[in-house]
C-alpha cells in the first residue's frame, strides 16, 4: 500500500518493540487450534519471491518492456513474480503525478500506463513459458473516489457521521469499502475469479489483508480453487489468516528486529524470543514471507543499505534459510541503493553487481534443498548454541534428504564460534565457496564482522 499512513513507519519505536517482544508477546497470541493450516499448492514449497514494480523497472515503464527481463529472472533461480497493482490508477485526489497503485480505479481493467490487456496476457505467457509462476497485486480494502463503484453501488462503501465516504488513514486519495456489505464480497470475488480464468495468473497478493473480516477470506481461498489452484499472500502479520484463507503472511515483526539488530538496538536473543512467539502462535503448516526489502520498505523507510549498512548480506542468508518463503525485491540483485519514488517515474539503475550472483546462488540453494523447504515440508530449525548466544545466530535444518548447518555473526566484530557439542561435526560443503571442510567441535569457526556461513553435509 502507498505511505504517508500509521501502518508500519511509527508504530514500531525501538522501546516499544522491545516491550512487546520482551514481555508482552503473549498477549497478543492467538491460541493455535490442532489444525496444520491451509494444504499448499506444492510449486511454493521450494518457490522464492521477487516483486516488479512496473513503472520503475524500465525506461518505458510497460508489460512490454518488462516480459523482455523474464529470461534474466529464470537465471537467477526467481520461481514467482509478484507484480505491484496493475488495474488503472484513479485521478480523483490522486497523489503525485502518476498517483498510487493502490488507488485502483477499475478492477476489472489495466492501467494504460503499462500496455493493454492483451500485453499483460502476452507477459504472463511468456512468464509460464520460463516456468515463473505470476501473481498480481490486489487491492480490497479500498478503492479510487472516481472507481465507478462509488456511483453505482455508494453501498458498497462505509460512510463517515456526516453520511460522506470514508478514507482510511491518511490514504486520502481512496475510499475504504464495506465488507458487511453481501454484494461487495461477491463483486470481489467475482473479479478474481475474472483474472484467473482471463488471464491465467497464479494467485495474488493481497493489500492490508488485516483491515477485511477474516469470514470474507476463508471464502475466497475455497471460491478462487473451483477455478485452480492459486498462491495465496496476505499483507498481514496476523497468525489466524494463515489458518484456513493464506499460504503465506508477512514477518514483519521479525523484519524489525533484523533492522534494529543490524543497529545494535536488539540481540540474538530477541530473535529467539520472536521465533519462540512464532512456533506458539501460528498453525504448524504456516508459511511466512521473509524480506530485507519490499516497495513500501524501500520508499518510505528506506533501502537494506541504510537500514542493515554492512549486515545486508547476512540478513539476505539469514531471510532464505530460516523457515519461510524469502523476498527479492527489483533492483536488489543491482545493489540499488536509493528510494524509489513512489508517484512518479523513477527507473532502476540496472548495474551490474555481485549480488546477482549472490542472490543467484541464494535461489539455487533454497530449491536443491529440502531442508530449506517452506512449510512442514522444510526441515525444523534446530538452534546450535555455543560461545556467544548475544551474536551469533546458528542453527541446523535436516530432513531425510539432506542436512544445511547455518551460522550468523550479527555483529560488528570478528567471532570464533565454538559450538557447545559434537552434534554436527563432519564433512561439509560451503555452499558460496564450494570449499569440503571437516568441522570438529574442537575447532571455532572464524567469522568476520557480518559474516555468514552455509554448510551442506557430506554424510
Amino acid at each position: 500500500m502507498k505511505r504517508f499512513s500509521l501502518r508500519h513507519e511509527t508504530r514500531f519505536f525501538p522501546v516499544l518493540l522491545w516491550i512487546a517482544i520482551s514481555i508482552g508477546m503473549s498477549a497478543c497470541t492467538i491460541p493455535v487450534e490442532e489444525e496444520k493450516g491451509v494444504n499448499h499448492p506444492e510449486w511454493i514449497l521450494d518457490a522464492s519471491l521477487y516483486e516488479v514494480n512496473i513503472r520503475q523497472f524500465t525506461p518505458e515503464g510497460t508489460f512490454n518492456a518488462f516480459s523482455e527481463h523474464l529470461e534474466s529472472l529464470k537465471e537467477m533461480g526467481v520461481d514467482i513474480i509478484w507484480l505491484m497493482p496493475v488495474n488503472p490508477i484513479g485521478e480523483k485526489n490522486r497523489k503525485g503525478p502518476l498517483g498510487s497503485y493502490y488507488s485502483v480505479k477499475d478492477y476489472y481493467a489495466v492501467n494504460p500506463e503499462f500496455g493493454t490487456m492483451e500485453d499483460f496476457k502476452s507477459l504472463v505467457a511468456k512468464a509460464h513459458d520460463n516456468e515463473i509462476r505470476v501473481i498480481i497485486d490486489w487491492v480490497p480494502n479500498h478503492s479510487a473516489w472516481d472507481n465507478p463503484l462509488a456511483t453505482e453501488h455508494p453501498e458498497y462503501y462505509m460512510k463517515d457521521s456526516t453520511g460522506n465516504f470514508k478514507s482510511p488513514f491518511d490514504w486520502t486519495d481512496v475510499i475504504q469499502f464495506d465488507y458487511d456489505q453481501p454484494g461487495l464480497r461477491q463483486y470481489m470475488i467475482d473479479a478474481l475469479k475474472f483474472w484467473l480464468t482471463e488471464t491465467d495468473i497464479d494467485g495474488f497478493r493481497f493489500d492490508v489483508a488485516h483491515m477485511i473480516p477474516v469470514s470474507f477470506w476463508n471464502t475466497v481461498r475455497p471460491a478462487l480453487y473451483e477455478v485452480k489452484e492459486v498462491f495465496m499472500l496476505a499483507e498481514s502479520d496476523q497468525p489466524i489468516l494463515n489458518k484456513e484463507a493464506f499460504d503465506a503472511t508477512y514477518d514483519w515483526k521479525l523484519h524489525h528486529i533484523m533492522n534494529m539488530v543490524a543497529k545494535g538496538q536488539m540481540d540474538v536473543k530477541n530473535i529467539d524470543m520472536h521465533f519462540t512467539y512464532v512456533d506458539s502462535t501460528y498453525p504448524p503448516n504456516s508459511i511466512l514471507m521473509e524480506f530485507t526489502s519490499n516497495h513500501d520498505e524501500n520508499s518510505w523507510n528506506g533501502t537494506e543499505y541504510e537500514r542493515l549498512g554492512d549486515a545486508v548480506k547476512a540478513f539476505a542468508v539469514f531471510t532464505y534459510t530460516i523457515p519461510g518463503m524469502p523476498l527479492i525485491y527489483n533492483g536488489q540483485e543491482v545493489c540499488m541503493n536509493k528510494r524509489l519514488r513512489f508517484f512518479d517515474r523513477d527507473t532502476i539503475d540496472w548495474i551490474e553487481c555481485d549480488m546477482r550472483e549472490f542472490y543467484t546462488t541464494l535461489n539455487k540453494l533454497k530449491s536443491d534443498n529440502q531442508a530449506l523447504f517452506a512449510g512442514s515440508s522444510g526441515g525444523k530449525m534446530t538452534r546450535v548454541h555455543g560461545n556467544d548466544d548475544s551474536r551469533i545466530f546458528a542453527f541446523t535444518r535436516e530432513t531425510d534428504r539432506n542436512k544445511l548447518y547455518v551460522i550468523l555473526n550479527f555483529s560488528a566484530e570478528p567471532i570464533d564460534f565454538i559450538p557447545e557439542n559434537e552434534n554436527n561435526s563432519g564433512l561439509y560443503t560451503d555452499a558460496f565457496t564450494g570449499e569440503l571442510l571437516n568441522l570438529t567441535s574442537d575447532e571455532p569457526i572464524a567469522l568476520k564482522a557480518w559474516d555468514y556461513k552455509v554448510y551442506l553435509s557430506e554424510e
